[in-house]
């Protein structure tokens, strides 16, 4: 009963309101900061191209772009132009407005995710103290991954309206892949909802004053850092694109400026994901804290939280860029079977823990404690601790024996004669096997093995050709 009054007294003094103050914003000034994100983000994907580019290149011992313009800066300009020039050719058998439509559903949908980012504290534009913030609400995040939603039905209708197998196929695998994923996303976000108390990103913000969430919800950052990769398309996991099979998967017969909005939603969705990690578990705008603690927070303060934030998204970016440049594509099944099998179930069971947590730091199991150097710990949480590190002790047990078993398994040494029809098939013997002859009919085992000869109803054998030494004609 305590515990229902302390929710309703929480919700009744609104401590779930975002900390962003829009009163002194009139509506001309969210314009210009809506003007400001668009252009932030049109930089950057420039930069993020050409940034690629050059890194895979080193990584590779290969240039990269050094032609158009100083250390080819001016590069991704020159593709754009070259996609705007292009001829525009829509198939035949294509729902021509879907067509069109389904690129700019993936492009706009990743604007609009970013609108509840904040990119900065308050800071003065044109006479009026305003956050670097175009909006907020108590359920920002919530937001953000409903538009992630709405920006799937893009690839699910590039794919249908192509009229063609292919296309059809990679909508549909790309879409499985983005809705499988964005479960586990939104169930690794809510452990830090239990942290914070809320779901404003604001908000959320506000409450990794003294410490980032990466620390206390480590578990649930390293599932979103796989979410996300998996949730953009990016290598490893750009398995609408797999070209031995699907070639370009949804997008196959776009090209021209269509292509490109594909392509800029691509890498305008890199930026949003990585700009919610950025505020979810690494502080969001706020300076690192051996630098926020300078000079009374003097780097914390004004337009130094948009150099933060930017330097802690293009950390992220240099992440995709480096798994493109190191790994391989995954298989198909084995990554819809780790989101499946894996990172939700795993998911499931950090959150149930983390609400355990909580409750136990809020006192609902009790108010006995332990002091130590100056600080009270309460023993219901130190009990979860415990039994979580028996758990985890008993599961690399059970790992490290199920590991040992299959490596005995694999040690036993196959036979060394086989029966190559035992299984009703013709099976090849392995290296170092020999076959077992068999007087199979019609099947020998070996080349110069005597088959039975089959006989006719009528009594006269029929004549055999297996042999090398029978007469031919």
């Amino acid at each position: 009963m305590s515990t229902l009054l302390t929710l309703t007294t929480l919700v009744a003094e609104g401590t779930d309101n975002p900390t962003a103050d829009f009163s002194d914003t009139p509506w001309w000034l969210s314009l210009i900061k809506a003007a400001i994100i668009f252009v932030y983000l049109l930089v950057s994907t420039l930069m993020v191209i050409w940034f690629e580019r050059r890194v895979i290149g080193r990584m590779q011992q290969r240039p990269g772009p050094n032609r158009n313009g100083p250390f080819g800066l001016l590069q991704t300009l020159a593709d754009g132009m070259k996609a705007m020039l292009k001829e525009d050719v829509t198939p035949a058998k294509a729902d021509r407005f879907v067509f069109t439509l389904a690129p700019l559903i993936t492009a706009t949908m990743c604007f609009i995710g970013f609108a509840i980012i904040p990119l900065g504290g308050e800071v003065t534009m044109f006479g009026h103290t305003t956050p670097l913030q175009l909006a907020d609400s108590s359920i920002s995040v919530l937001f953000v991954l409903a538009i992630a939603g709405i920006g799937i039905y893009g690839v699910v209708l590039a794919g249908w309206s192509s009229g063609s197998p292919y296309p059809l196929m990679g909508g549909l695998r790309s879409s499985a892949q983005m809705i499988s994923y964005e479960i586990a996303m939104g169930l690794s976000l809510v452990a830090v909802f239990l942290y914070s108390g809320s779901m404003s990103t604001s908000q959320i913000v506000a409450a990794q004053g003294s410490v980032w969430y990466i620390i206390p919800a480590f578990f649930s950052f390293f599932v979103y850092v796989i979410t996300m990769v998996g949730e953009t398309n990016r290598l490893p996991f750009d398995l609408a694109e797999g070209e031995g099979e699907l070639t370009g998967g949804f997008h196959t017969e776009y090209g021209s400026m269509r292509f490109a909005m594909f392509f800029l939603g691509e890498y305008i969705n890199m930026f949003t994901v990585s700009a919610l990690a950025t505020t979810m578990f690494l502080g969001g705008w706020q300076a690192p804290p051996g630098i926020a603690a300078i000079n009374d927070g003097m780097f914390n303060e004004g337009w130094w939280g948009l150099l933060w934030f930017t330097v802690k998204l293009w950390m992220f970016m240099f992440l995709f860029v480096w798994l493109r440049g190191s790994l391989p594509r995954t298989r198909y099944d084995q990554f819809m079977r780790f989101g499946w099998k894996f990172l939700i179930p795993a998911t499931l069971g950090w959150v149930v823990l983390v609400a355990f947590f909580r409750g136990a730091q809020n006192g609902w199991f009790g108010d006995a404690a332990l002091e130590f150097a100056g600080r009270r710990f309460p023993v219901s949480s130190l009990a979860i601790v415990a039994l979580v590190a028996v758990g985890a002790l008993a599961f690399g047990w059970w790992w490290d024996s199920r590991a040992l078993a299959k490596e005995a398994a694999a040690a036993v040494a196959p036979p060394e004669e086989i029966d190559p029809y035992a299984g009703g098939y013709p099976v090849p013997p392995l290296p170092g096997q020999r076959l077992r002859e068999t007087a199979r009919v019609g099947a020998p085992a070996l080349p110069e093995a005597d088959p039975v000869t089959p006989k006719r109803p009528d009594g006269p054998a029929v004549f055999d050709f297996t042999d090398k030494e029978a007469p031919r004609g």
